[in-house]
């Protein structure tokens, strides 16, 4: 499995064997079943996280106890940063598998001394960071300039399979659409 996440570091920016090194013992492979909670809002976590398979997603929950999905995250790819989805050490949202997952982690204290100490683990930290602000600036600019459709043609474009494996109500929230919009415009772009 180590080779599973060196390959998803590479995605982003390769490092070299050597700084892998550095990194590998210290890190944590387990599975989390479809439909748990695995991170929770205002509780403590302490990890930098790595999807190696499946699909789950990070939202909040409204006044009226609906679920809005913030975003999804697929196969290969990195959860939000520490620093970024964390005040004072405690989740600003929840996470949420929508399949089963297998999953690596590493303590954050650690990943950060890594940092400090290794230009490369310094440099995809920053890419890190750097990516996951641009995918939400463009997010909310697609939700305040594009139509629901212009959304929903959007989503289908980076999240290529994921409108058939889960459920709408998960996409509806993450378009800020009603899922009875999101199944007539579904129904308007079949015709």
């Amino acid at each position: 499995m180590n080779n599973e996440v060196k390959h998803i570091i590479n995605l982003v920016l390769p490092i070299s064997p050597s700084s892998f090194e550095l990194m590998e013992k210290h890190l944590g492979y387990y599975t989390i079943p479809k439909g748990e909670i695995f991170i929770k809002r205002d509780r403590e976590n302490s990890k930098e996280y790595f999807l190696i398979g499946g699909i789950y997603k990070s939202y909040v929950t409204n006044p009226g106890g609906d679920e809005i999905t913030i975003s999804f995250f697929l196969k290969n790819s990195i959860l939000s940063p520490h620093h970024i989805r964390t005040s004072g050490d405690k989740s600003n949202l929840n996470f949420k598998a929508l399949s089963d997952l297998r999953m690596a982690s590493i303590d954050v204290k650690f990943f950060e001394s890594l940092m400090i100490e290794n230009q490369e683990f310094r440099s995809f930290g920053n890419l890190i960071v750097q990516n996951e602000l641009k995918t939400k600036v463009e997010k909310e600019i697609g939700l305040a300039s594009l139509t629901a459709k212009e959304r929903l043609l959007a989503f289908r474009e980076q999240f290529r399979s994921l409108e058939n494996t889960i459920p709408h109500t998960d996409i509806a929230s993450y378009l800020g659409i009603t899922n009875i919009s999101l199944s007539r415009l579904r129904r308007e772009l079949m015709s």
